[in-house]
């Protein structure tokens, strides 16, 4: 299957070395860019990233960005989504368009505050049902909303 303009996975300074490691694989899987940016919370090296990622580190497309701000003047008509478990709307009312870049914040701390009140009508949650659950894992949250995205845009219709 051809993929159109493909997904971006972007990762603001990930902590936890599977968690990248899945997403690695989810964009090998998809087509989709993988983009790492700031300070790292493990080497590119780790094994339990690699491990994670299997054999498939080759097919990722990934990037290093030492700032948000950077890799957004790379790509001037990006149309970037912030996710946080603070947005207002779900990911089901994003209005997604190939090429579109997904953003994901730290495990442990999320997206910045300020970034996510400036950017209010893109900013989008995954429900989450029961309230003793804080947050859902890093590389299911990826994988939810970058395969919405793929339906909404046709990229499933096989």
């Amino acid at each position: 299957m051809k993929i159109k303009d493909p997904f971006h996975i972007v990762l603001i300074e990930p902590e936890i070395p599977p968690n990248t490691g899945n997403i690695g694989r989810l964009c090998a899987a998809t087509g989709a860019h993988l983009h790492l940016v700031g300070k790292l919370g493990f080497s590119l090296d780790d094994k339990h990233m690699k491990r994670a990622g299997l054999d498939y580190w080759p097919a990722v497309k990934l990037h290093l960005w030492n700032s948000l701000q950077h890799l957004q003047q790379e790509y001037p008509q990006g149309r970037f989504w912030y996710t946080s478990k603070k947005a207002q709307k779900t990911y089901i009312d994003a209005d997604f368009n190939c090429g579109d870049f997904l953003v994901f914040g730290k495990e442990t701390l999320g997206l910045p505050e300020e970034l996510l009140q400036s950017e209010v009508d893109h900013a989008i949650l995954i429900p989450i049902l029961k309230p003793a659950v804080r947050s859902l894992n890093l590389a299911n949250s990826a994988s939810i909303i970058l395969y919405e995205a793929l339906r909404q845009t046709g990229q499933l219709d096989i």
